[in-house]
């Protein structure tokens, strides 16, 4: 066991430690002094120590897992039909017979009288004769027709022959005037017809009776040299 050197003997912490960085300084200049000799250097080079790094070879790549089979669809359910049980069949319920009913009497058809057929109408009125043409022998005036002859047609020398058709009634009334032959000038045969409609007639007399018909009175335009 290691005497422990009294507190007196020690060296101050500066002095120790002084002490050992000479030591180490001293070893080191003895190493450096060593190396500057060729034959330690050798020495030492072949002395080293050799290092190999062994290279692991790579791991093998794991192959993929093959795909998942295809599971086979479960058939569908069966659908369960319960059948009910058949209900007992009824007895069948038989009807008395009917009583026959009595005779009805019988049934009597009265015909109904016919209408009575509604009355002919009445025969339409005969129509009145057709007016008939008035010789001109027959042809009498209370007031004869009043002609005008028109100024312009007389400038232009307008002249000819109107032959006027009027309808004298029982009345010696003239009805209807109107132009039968024309003169060839509009203005001419306007004179002629307002002319004979200012005439009054002595009623046509047949048999003592009158009767309306057409007369046909001549209108000339004549110019004057």
């Amino acid at each position: 066991m290691a005497r422990r050197l009294p507190s007196s003997d020690r060296l101050p912490a500066g002095q120790r430690n002084a002490a050992v960085a000479a030591i180490l300084a001293l070893h080191a200049a003895a190493g450096w002094g060593l190396l500057q000799v060729q034959a330690v250097r050798d020495s030492l080079v072949a002395a080293a120590p050799m290092f190999v790094d062994w290279i692991a070879p790579p791991a093998p790549v794991p192959a993929p897992p093959p795909p998942p089979r295809p599971r086979a669809p479960a058939p569908p359910p069966k659908n369960i039909v319960a059948t009910p049980a058949a209900a007992p069949t009824p007895a069948a319920f038989v009807a008395p017979a009917p009583e026959p009913a009595p005779p009805s009497p019988p049934v009597v058809v009265v015909a109904a009288p016919a209408p009575p057929a509604p009355p002919a109408p009445p025969a339409p009125p005969a129509a009145p004769p057709a007016p008939k043409l008035i010789p001109p022998s027959a042809i009498q005036y209370r007031v004869p027709p009043d002609i005008s002859y028109p100024n312009a047609s007389r400038r232009l020398g307008e002249s000819g022959l109107v032959i006027v058709s009027v309808l004298v009634d029982t009345e010696g009334q003239p009805r209807e005037v109107q132009v039968a032959q024309s003169s060839g000038f509009e203005r001419l045969d306007r004179a002629a017809v307002a002319g004979v409609q200012r005439a009054r007639f002595q009623p046509y007399l047949e048999n003592g009776r009158a009767l309306a018909g057409w007369a046909r009175i001549p209108v000339p335009f004549t110019l004057e040299n």
